[in-house]
């Protein structure tokens, strides 16, 4: 599992996770893969592009977990 520090914001919202992570290629992809159902969030599948993370999420993305912290 990896981690992503929130380093003193509130959230980081999912399409921008995903692409900082380098869990995709581009925005374009992340978007994609949210409106297509392949993330989860919390055990949960996100359609939400914008869904705000806060710390303690975990996204679920083609097998790689990353929590919020």
């Amino acid at each position: 599992m990896q981690t992503f520090e929130l380093e003193g914001f509130d959230f980081i919202e999912l399409n921008k996770l995903l692409k900082i992570m380098q869990l995709v290629g581009s925005g374009g992809e992340a978007k994609q893969f949210i409106d297509e159902g392949l993330v989860q969030v919390n055990g949960q599948i996100e359609t939400q592009r914008r869904k705000k993370l806060r710390t303690g999420d975990v996204v679920l993305f083609e097998g790689q977990e990353v929590k919020i912290q």
